[in-house]
């Protein structure tokens, strides 16, 4: 018996089962099979989160901004900060507390697409981990839906079911993926590009400064009739300028030639160096990709919104609010399932950022003088 269940026993446990007509079709493609994640997600988290430092600021800022908002337990539409989740959710296991659990799965959803979460324990010492993504693979089930969850290291691997009445010991959290089943589909994935020709742009750029910050030009030598330089001689002009001439720390210093040599600079225009626009360009794709307004991350060029506050509050408003309201749903979708009458709920008046819209809205509703007090609270999101 799990943590739950003996919170609640007098309630029915198993739900009724209703089959999809498609599921069938689905369980065809490997009923009973892991089912590989279509993506190499540590190469994508590598190149993208770890290499980037705009997408890398982009998860961090929805993560943590998402984390921050504290997910209420209401309990017959009354809240319940003493309810047995309530205090799970504030600390869902030994080593984490709830915020930093909740970055953990807010970060696995916007790097891998997907967030695992898996209940363990009994009763008051129930756990709350997440799962890393690049190690859970999906075992669909004979109605075309997940059936189990297996979680792999160094090849060794285990195997989580349901149990008996039918509930899932793991939360399955994804992003919405137009031509998959099963995984969810990541920003980084969509930004896949944008990241590729940001970071070869700052490759670029630092070419650029290893190399006096100025492109290259030619050793042309003026050999008599067609003389050309021995392959010795070539080899030693070559790493004599490599290692006296190339590198942030030679530029600038003079280039001794003798023997028929003549340095022959080769320029480029300024549009063809001209690689800072592409990069920013490249960066606003990855901020839009993430939901993010590029204001907020310092990319120059963008002046969707008038001010900062502005759009803060459209990043909080359009990327993480939906992020959150989306998570409260699923986490009291499934764990709220095994206890009466029971929601989780984000508390969205404990978000700073959002302070001025409901001031402005409490103004707006003190101001309709035809409302009784009961309604401008129903309408401020209060209650009677």
């Amino acid at each position: 018996m799990d943590w739950f269940s003996r919170l609640n026993p007098g309630k029915a446990r198993a739900p009724e089962m209703k089959d999809s007509r498609a599921g069938p079709l689905i369980a065809l493609t490997g009923a009973g099979r892991p089912r590989w994640t279509p993506r190499d997600y540590a190469h994508l988290a590598a190149e993208g989160f770890g290499k980037n430092p705009v997408a890398y600021r982009c998860v961090r800022m929805i993560a943590e901004g998402a984390a921050s908002v504290p997910l209420v337990v209401f309990e017959g539409g009354a809240r319940a900060d003493d309810h047995p989740l309530a205090r799970r959710l504030a600390k869902p296991n030994p080593e984490q507390s709830g915020a930093e659990w909740l970055e953990s799965v807010y970060g696995a959803l916007q790097t891998a697409g997907n967030a695992y979460v898996e209940a363990v324990g009994e009763e008051e010492g129930g756990e709350l981990w997440s799962l890393r993504p690049d190690r859970v693979k999906i075992v669909p089930g004979r109605h075309g839906w997940p059936e189990a969850y297996e979680y792999s290291v160094d090849g060794r691997s285990v195997r989580i079911g349901r149990q008996a009445d039918g509930w899932m010991p793991v939360m399955h959290l994804k992003l919405f993926h137009p031509v998959d089943d099963h995984y969810g589909f990541s920003p980084l994935e969509a930004a896949a590009f944008a990241i590729d020709v940001h970071n070869a742009s700052g490759a670029w750029n630092k070419a650029l400064l290893d190399h006096a910050a100025r492109p290259s030009g030619a050793l042309v030598y003026g050999g008599r009739d067609g003389e050309r330089l021995t392959a010795e001689q070539f080899d030693l002009l070559k790493a004599e300028l490599a290692e006296g001439h190339s590198g942030a720390a030679n530029a600038g210093r003079p280039l001794l030639l003798d023997g028929g040599l003549d340095w022959k600079p080769m320029s480029w225009t300024p549009a063809e160096m001209d690689f800072i626009a592409g990069k920013h360009a490249a960066a606003r794709e990855i901020a839009l990709a993430f939901g993010v307004p590029p204001q907020l991350l310092g990319i120059p060029g963008d002046a969707t919104y008038a001010n900062y506050r502005e759009a803060n509050a459209a990043f909080w408003r359009g990327t993480v609010v939906p992020l959150v309201r989306k998570t409260a749903g699923a986490l009291g979708g499934w764990l709220g399932s095994r206890f009466t009458d029971v929601r989780i709920e984000p508390d969205l008046d404990a978000v700073p950022a959002l302070q001025p819209e409901r001031d402005a809205l409490w103004a707006r509703l003190n101001a309709a003088t035809f409302l009784s007090d009961d309604e401008r609270r129903r309408m401020a999101g209060v209650g009677g």
